[in-house]
């Protein structure tokens, strides 16, 4: 799978570009269409949704929203009320889950911006039970029941007492989530969707959804009425251990600050972590763990460090990773390829984001949702 030709347009990657940036992000908003597209012909019949909750996973809610909303998704899971509203205001018709369900004396905010909060207690359904009382046209919400997450929703147990309680407000959506849909031969899925179909059965006619995006790949099919893919949308990869069948929505690119040369012996960085075991070329990167770089891409005895590329080259990490700065060994880079002012690519199509969470001790969540306020964004396909 390949990134869009303007990814590597000339802003980027001429030396000679007048920008001043160190550090440049850039958004592929066709690759993320793209995405969503194949994840609703996977999903199909069922309706394909679309997770966009913490700021679209770091890519900014606005843009991201409008592209799928062009792209033919109608709708959408945030987290938060506050993500919800904004939500709200890019579309009056799209159908908008809140996934932290109903927070205390939340009701009146929801019902007036017609966001749905997904109902995750007893509690929460007669709260918002209470608030819908005296609504002409009562306000939808969802009850997520909880299948084995133990995190959040309406135990088994207590489902046939919460489709009672539930009466007083109609319920647009059942949902659950899976615990490691990514191991398609874990047989915590197959518990999981059998208990799903089990208390469904106090929901008579109540559309269902449990397929996140591990989920939509999952040999068993459990799409269900809709499915709400989230990670994958961003281009990580919902199937680890196999390739990623995601086009990647992410570029980042650092300016190369200075270079320097080094002796056998000399150390790199805070707390001396990374020795020179031979006559090494350093490039200093203007990005750091205050951009989002997790300060576990520092190199380390006992597992690879991340790497950058420049010129076409791998270029490990090399001692600590910093607030503002990473260094990287660029000694076997091509003749030329490090200079002062050229860039180096840390995320992009050949290091994606699950392999720079690989060797970073995290996860591809964490790498897109920590991406920091201090690049340049450019969006590109949109």
């Amino acid at each position: 799978m390949r990134i869009s030709p303007p990814i590597a347009a000339a802003n980027i990657e001429r030396p000679e570009s007048p920008s001043t940036e160190t550090g440049v992000l850039t958004i592929d908003l066709a690759a993320l269409a793209a995405n969503w597209r194949q994840l609703a012909e996977r999903a199909a019949p069922a309706e394909c949704a679309a997770v966009v909750k913490a700021d679209g996973y770091g890519l900014g809610l606005e843009p991201v929203m409008r592209t799928l909303l062009a792209a033919g998704c109608r709708s959408f899971f945030v987290a938060t009320l506050t993500e919800g509203l904004r939500a709200r205001a890019l579309s009056a018709e799209a159908v908008i889950y809140v996934l932290e369900g109903l927070a205390v004396g939340a009701a009146p905010s929801l019902i007036a911006a017609r966001l749905r909060p997904a109902l995750a207690g007893l509690d929460e359904i007669d709260e918002w039970v209470a608030a819908a009382r005296g609504f002409g046209r009562p306000p939808e919400a969802a009850l997520h029941l909880d299948t084995g997450m133990n995190r959040s929703g309406v135990s088994a147990a207590r489902a046939e007492e919460a489709a009672q309680r539930a009466q007083g407000a109609p319920l647009s959506l059942l949902m659950s989530h899976f615990v490691s849909s990514q191991w398609p031969h874990d047989p915590v899925n197959d518990r999981q969707i059998a208990q799903f179909a089990a208390v469904r059965a106090h929901f008579p006619g109540v559309p269902a959804s449990l397929a996140n995006s591990s989920g939509v790949f999952l040999p068993q099919r459990p799409m269900l009425d809709l499915a709400r893919p989230g990670y994958a949308l961003y281009g990580g990869n919902p199937t680890p251990g196999a390739p990623n069948p995601m086009r990647p929505v992410v570029r980042l690119a650092a300016r190369i600050l200075s270079l320097r040369d080094i002796a056998p012996g000399e150390s790199v960085g805070y707390d001396a972590t990374f020795t020179a075991a031979r006559p090494t070329r350093l490039a200093t990167l203007g990005l750091g763990y205050a951009d989002g770089v997790p300060v576990g891409a520092s190199s380390a005895p006992a597992r690879p460090a991340a790497q950058a590329l420049v010129g076409g080259a791998r270029c490990p990490f090399v001692g600590r990773v910093s607030m503002d700065f990473v260094v990287i060994d660029v000694t076997d880079a091509p003749a030329g390829a490090a200079r002062r002012g050229a860039f180096a690519e840390i995320l992009g199509e050949t290091i994606g984001v699950d392999e720079l969470a690989t060797r970073s001790d995290t996860i591809g969540y964490e790498i897109l949702t920590r991406l920091g306020a201090r690049y340049a964004r450019r969006y590109i396909g949109g």
